[in-house]
């Protein structure tokens, strides 16, 4: 059953996703060469302490850390390290979620680290572009998976693959709500779509086709041939009057824009 948000949920929700936007800017304009991913997880952990939050990964499951902190080939949940380092040309994935007042929201992007070839910037632009794909269908009266078709379809037919493994999901009282959203399918079908759903909608977008692993420290997702993967996330909520992309900038935006 997915859980609907009142109007104070929403409220409160915008107030988190709005400072969850400006934490992941922070810590994306931070990003450089020859910074330990460490580094970025002990900044975005105090950004979310001062600003009345809790780290939302931290903890859970067991996970160790603040931020999903993955470069190049690791598709999510790599574990921050003062080993890691930032090297020109990797591509580095943030993903971060907070929870204030009683309510969750989730956010990830991924930048390139100095210069990358075009390949790379369009594996780039191919993923941020497919989430609003994904975001676009989040309207009263369409199916669940038209999320999942829009977001696997654009994909596909750029010559990408999403993974297949990882999900989005339903956010708010929990970080992980039902329902869980593929990032692939076909259209119309699932749940109708109400005000009052709450999304983090979530695409991995990957360089080959073949299945992802688990490395050996049980929580870092790579690509099997080591090809690289972007991770691109919003949390979104379903109102009467539209979606609305809670974590869209320092402000809550709406949807619809690519």
């Amino acid at each position: 059953m997915i859980p609907l948000k009142s109007a104070s949920d929403i409220a409160v929700m915008r107030e988190n996703g709005s400072a969850l936007a400006g934490i992941l800017q922070t810590l994306c304009g931070e990003v450089r060469p020859g910074r330990s991913t460490a580094h970025y997880d002990r900044l975005a952990e105090g950004l979310i302490l001062d600003c009345g939050g809790r780290p939302a990964f931290k903890g859970y499951h067991g996970y160790p850390a603040t931020i999903n902190a993955s470069i190049n080939e690791e598709v999510v949940h790599g574990i921050p390290s003062d080993d890691r380092m930032l090297r020109d040309g990797d591509v580095f994935s943030i993903d971060i979620g907070l929870v204030r007042d009683g309510l969750y929201v989730d956010a990830a992007t991924t930048i390139a680290i100095g210069e990358v070839d075009g390949e790379v910037r369009r594996l780039l632009d191919v993923g941020e572009r497919s989430l609003w794909r994904g975001i676009e269908q989040v309207t009263m009266g369409n199916r669940l998976s038209d999320i999942s078709h829009a977001i696997g379809s654009f994909v596909a037919a750029e010559g990408f693959y999403v993974v297949k493994e990882y999900v989005g999901h339903g956010v708010g009282r929990e970080l992980h709500e039902e329902p869980q959203i593929p990032n692939y399918g076909p259209p119309g079908s699932g749940v109708r779509l109400r005000p009052g759903m709450s999304f983090a909608i979530e695409p991995m977008v990957k360089t080959d086709p073949l299945p992802t692993r688990v490395k050996a420290d049980k929580w870092t997702v790579v690509t099997e041939s080591g090809g690289l993967c972007v991770h691109f996330e919003h949390t979104v909520v379903l109102t009467e009057d539209g979606a609305i992309v809670v974590t869209q900038g320092g402000e809550a935006g709406r949807s619809g824009n690519e």
